[in-house]
């Protein structure tokens, strides 16, 4: 990952063979990001997609592997127990072969190159688990 920061703005890298949740987190920890908004294109050649069942309060996931152009990557960074929280979602497509798909990211390992955009914002955001719909919600803090 080789990356630039311009004033609030994070121009970020991946090489073949590293992990996007995996950067990031990394980024996020070194440059002390709290929050931010995600965006970002590519190529990835493994990426597992999921997708949440409300009623069930589970994820339904599934792996891709081979040649798949990221038409869109796009989410928020948080924070839970102090550590940050990524919150991604990306589609995938191979327009050779007519696939598409699109979920919750869990993992994307890129193929050719990741060019992410991270936006910072100033302050922060938590998270906290929803037992009505399973799921860790934005928990906004007060200010003083």
């Amino acid at each position: 990952m080789e990356y630039r920061k311009f004033e609030h703005t994070f121009v970020i890298r991946l090489d073949p063979g590293e992990e996007i949740l995996t950067s990031l987190t990394q980024l996020c920890k070194k440059e002390g990001i709290r929050l931010a908004s995600v965006t970002g294109l590519g190529a990835a050649g493994t990426i597992q997609l999921g997708v949440y069942d409300t009623e069930k309060k589970q994820y339904y996931s599934h792996e891709f592997k081979g040649l798949y152009e990221i038409a869109s990557l796009m989410g928020s960074i948080t924070e839970k127990d102090g550590e940050p929280y990524l919150h991604l979602h990306m589609v995938i497509g191979n327009p050779h072969n007519g696939e598409c798909h699109s979920g919750h990211l869990g993992r994307a390992v890129i193929s050719a190159t990741g060019e992410i955009i991270v936006t910072e914002i100033p302050g922060s955001v938590g998270r906290r688990a929803d037992e009505t719909v399973g799921l860790n919600l934005f928990e906004f803090m007060n200010e003083d």
